[in-house]
């Protein structure tokens, strides 16, 4: 069993930036592809971003490319998701997800079904 705990959220101005993390419990973080979703009212949950288990493969939907930036350590267990030049319609709970497959395909790890475990959610509010 894998525990999640999403943190970093808060309140910001357009413009403004914010770091995400979540902790991962297990020993077997390492083998685990990551990703980010995010949730907005009355909206369907939304991939964000995903990274390999080794860190060296990363994903982004096209709203957030050149934007936020997801990364890993492994020896911290631990997953971030940097968010710089945030915009309003970013308003939405993050979340944080863990694929102990290890991330079927570039396709598959942009699906929530990928993902066995998930985080309790951190809200994240951009103000115009």
């Amino acid at each position: 069993q894998v525990q999640l705990v999403e943190s970093g959220g808060g309140l910001v101005q357009a413009g403004g930036s914010l770091r995400l993390s979540c902790a991962a419990s297990g020993r077997t973080f390492s083998s685990y592809a990551m990703g980010w979703f995010r949730q907005a009212p009355g909206k369907e949950r939304e991939f964000v971003a995903a990274i390999s288990w080794s860190g060296g493969s990363t994903y982004y939907a096209d709203s957030v490319k050149g934007r936020f930036t997801i990364s890993r350590d492994n020896a911290k267990n631990t997953v971030y998701l940097q968010m710089n030049s945030l915009k309003p319609e970013d308003t939405a709970v993050y979340y944080c997800a863990a694929d102990p497959k290890g991330g079927s395909s570039p396709a598959a790890v942009r699906l929530g079904p990928e993902y066995d475990y998930w985080g309790q959610g951190t809200q994240v509010t951009v103000s115009s």
